[in-house]
């Protein structure tokens, strides 16, 4: 069971790290670089 949610907690931590990474990419992107 701990493995369980240990699982799914990297899982999520893997979905967030590239939301984070995509936004903050685009507005590199942009060229709004403060």
């Amino acid at each position: 069971m701990v493995d369980y949610r240990h699982s799914g907690h990297a899982v999520w931590d893997i979905k967030y790290h590239i939301v984070w990474i995509t936004k903050y990419r685009y507005k590199i992107l942009r060229g709004d670089i403060a």
